[in-house]
């Protein structure tokens, strides 16, 4: 932080956010958005996410906050949280960084073995296949959506989705919405999520 010139910090203890048990918190739902990927699979999570980022405005009052295009659910979460409360503050999305061979950058990289790791660009490979298909013409998500998750599943991953879905709402996508590829699957122990806007 030093060395990026940071003037201020903002470090709070535990206690700071959490003053009570969890389970006796005030929790906040943005419940459309959430009920679906992430919310499905990892029930709680979003909801924790919602919780902690209002907590989070409210202490430091931000006249913009950047979220990552990565986790395009929670970046989306967020954005509606905000519009919805009248929160003034403006969402900004940060694009996905990748390492040098397209695998999306995060910290459970670092758990892929060296053979999992070469595995790994299979993601990012079956999403730019369904997206070219997509710009070539082609409507049946449904296919699209079978064909790379059995090839990834030939390939050693779990599902947990791979969908074509509205960029704006994440819902099943009607004719002429603009669209984004959300994916959540396992190689090995990792859990890897990737998206791919059209």
């Amino acid at each position: 932080l030093m060395e990026n010139r940071c003037d201020l910090v903002y470090l709070p203890e535990v206690a700071d956010l959490y003053p009570t048990e969890l389970e006796r918190m005030t929790r906040v739902e943005v419940p459309d958005i959430t009920r679906r990927f992430e919310g499905q699979f990892r029930p709680g999570h979003m909801t924790g996410v919602s919780t902690i980022v209002l907590k989070l405005f409210n202490l430091v009052q931000p006249d913009l906050a950047v979220f990552g295009k990565k986790d395009y659910q929670q970046w989306r979460l967020i954005e509606k949280m905000v519009a919805d409360l009248n929160l003034p503050i403006d969402i900004l999305a940060g694009e996905t960084r990748r390492e040098t061979d397209g695998l999306a950058m995060s910290s459970r990289n670092q758990y892929l073995s060296d053979e999992e790791r070469g595995r790994a660009l299979e993601l990012q490979h079956q999403l730019r296949q369904a997206v070219d298909a997509i710009r070539n013409g082609d409507t049946d998500y449904a296919a699209l959506t079978r064909r790379a998750t059995d090839a990834l599943t030939n390939r050693g991953y779990q599902i947990d989705y791979f969908e074509v879905c509205n960029r704006l709402t994440l819902e099943p996508p009607e004719p002429g919405d603009s669209l984004v590829i959300v994916t959540a699957a396992r190689l090995g122990e990792t859990r890897l999520i990737d998206n791919l806007e059209v």
